[in-house]
């Protein structure tokens, strides 16, 4: 039977209860254990398909096309695994399930309440990943913090578990802050989170303490006496450069051995060498790459999110750390070069160029300005799904010479429409079929001999991950490839469905129309970044 860690949170959301839960998994495989992690969100949406990017971060796409929380795509990076949709329980998945199962007459006639039969489907979803997966230790995130009326069934099914005997932890994240006024770190804001947890029956094994700066031995005499856990049980988790640092910095504090010595469970060696190298080469590097990702959302009012392409981002991480290089990576607002053109210039201090994925009309411009400055100025340059679509809308405005070529997902009369839905997508929307018009999840693209992807994969066929629904329009192949485009990845089970194309007379000009950042682990960086990455340093030969 596996152990189940849950990971809560207190004082405010945003604090690194991912990085936290990943890192201790990390830990745990680093003693040759066995884990799997499943994040907790409590809002009624089915999944994270149709939430804002600026409002909720990256939607992360799963191998079976789950549109999920991004902090599955922290545990897939850490933790070097691929999960399932199901590894994302949202209440509104629980709800169904209880209706359904209440429409069914499963309840035999009972009347059914948030307790216990909301509490029992939590417990029974969480006990199934870990039962058949076989693993030793199942992390469950508890997303938001504690005190908010929507989590309150999660605690209490969490507690439960404890109660009916299973072999339960509890890893309880806070915030120490420091006011600019006073210069002192203050634990109150803690102390109130762990006093909330006790309402339902949980006094935390660990206390992780998110801070500016490491807690000193006065907060953690402090927070063992206010809250009822011993002081070697409180793991400090400063601000660090690199969250991959962050299993290094745990594991100096001995926390997979104190977690093993919790659960009565055999000490082993841990080992995180290689993982510890590749931070090193992040770090440490004397060769330095400047890349610029030029997307649409990174604001939200008058601040900034750097969630919204988080994957994208540790993409280039992970690309870095395997050639020894170190990023500087600099979010561009596309919407900035539709506002003044002249703008675009600043990519000249790049060696590489990103356009990420996106949806909708808004800074698309702005994005095709960028593509076509990096493809006349011979700047390396990488388009991801949408990325790849406006790449190709570039090419048949300047280079093809279709003049007005666009997106339909933008212009549905534009004269010359190179991206566009498939017909049997367009029977679909008309019935109001919007969900089953997507591609989503792993899928087979086969992959041309002779072309700059085979040399990166070496492979004939890929599995890569979708989340779209425009493609590039078969009737416009031969146009686009006479003038230069080379087509050199296509579907697998739809003929003559483009998924990456490329220029040849060009330092790195690629584009795909999968996700290549959703497969791309830290032991394991995606071909395609790290092909980029040494074309940005003048490496790929």
């Amino acid at each position: 039977m596996p152990a189940y860690i849950f990971v809560s949170g207190g004082v405010l959301s945003g604090l690194g209860k991912g990085i936290v839960t990943a890192s201790v998994g990390r830990i745990l495989i680093s003693r040759g254990y066995k884990v799997t992690s499943i994040k907790i969100d409590p809002y009624l949406n089915y999944d994270a398909g149709t939430l804002r990017p600026t409002e909720h971060g990256e939607v992360f796409v799963t191998e079976d096309g789950g549109e999920t929380d991004e902090d599955l795509g922290h545990y897939e990076r850490f933790l070097g695994i691929n999960l399932t949709k199901n590894h994302n329980i949202t209440t509104g998945k629980i709800y169904q399930r209880v209706i359904e199962k209440e429409r069914r007459g499963e309840y035999l006639g009972k009347t059914v309440e948030a307790i216990p039969h909301v509490t029992n489907e939590i417990k029974d979803w969480i006990r199934k990943i870990g039962e058949s997966e076989k693993v030793d230790f199942v992390l469950v995130e508890i997303g938001g913090t504690v005190g908010e009326y929507q989590n309150e069934l999660y605690y209490r099914a969490a507690r439960m578990m404890k109660t009916e005997g299973e072999s339960v932890l509890f890893v309880h994240v806070v915030y120490l802050p420091i006011p600019k006024h006073l210069r002192e770190m203050k634990t109150k804001p803690a102390q109130q989170s762990v006093e909330l947890l006790g309402k339902f029956g949980i006094i935390p094994d660990f206390i992780v303490t998110r801070a500016e700066r490491e807690i000193d031995e006065i907060r953690k005499e402090k927070l063992a006496v206010m809250c009822n856990i011993r002081k070697e049980d409180i793991i400090s988790a400063p601000d660090i450069e690199l969250t991959y640092e962050v299993p290094i910095y745990f594991e100096k504090q001995k926390l997979g051995e104190k977690i093993l010595q919790k659960l009565n469970l055999p000490s082993k060696h841990s080992d995180l060498k290689e993982w510890e190298n590749r931070v090193f080469a992040l770090k440490n590097s004397n060769e330095v790459v400047k890349i610029a990702i030029v997307g649409k959302y990174f604001d939200s009012g008058e601040f900034e999110l750097p969630d919204s392409y988080v994957s994208v981002i540790e993409a280039v991480k992970h690309a870095c750390a395997e050639v020894k290089a170190k990023p500087i990576i600099e979010r561009i607002n596309s919407k900035d070069f539709e506002k003044d053109e002249s703008r675009v210039e600043i990519l000249k201090n790049f060696d590489g160029v990103i356009v990420p994925g996106g949806f909708g009309a808004s800074g698309v411009e702005g994005k095709i300005k960028a593509i076509e400055f990096a493809r006349k100025n011979n700047i390396p340059f990488l388009g991801l799904c949408y990325g790849f679509q406006l790449s190709v809308v570039e090419f048949a405005r300047n280079v093809c010479g279709l003049e007005k070529a666009n997106t339909t997902e933008v212009d549905e009369r534009t004269p010359h429409p190179v991206v566009d839905l498939l017909p049997w997508q367009k029977e679909l929307l008309k019935e109001k079929k919007y969900g089953a018009t997507m591609r989503l999840g792993g899928q087979v693209v086969k992959i041309k001999k002779g072309t700059l992807a085979f040399k990166l994969y070496q492979k004939e066929e890929v599995i890569e991950r979708f989340r779209h629904r425009y493609e590039v329009n078969p009737a416009y192949l031969e146009i686009l490839e006479k003038n230069g485009l080379v087509f050199s990845g296509f579907s697998k089970k739809e003929e003559n469905i483009v998924q990456i194309g490329e220029l040849k007379d060009h330092r790195f000009f690629l584009g795909t129309q999968f996700h290549p950042e959703f497969t791309s682990k830290f032991l394991k960086p995606s071909p395609i970044f790290v092909g980029f990455i040494k074309a940005c340093l003048g490496r790929l030969k």
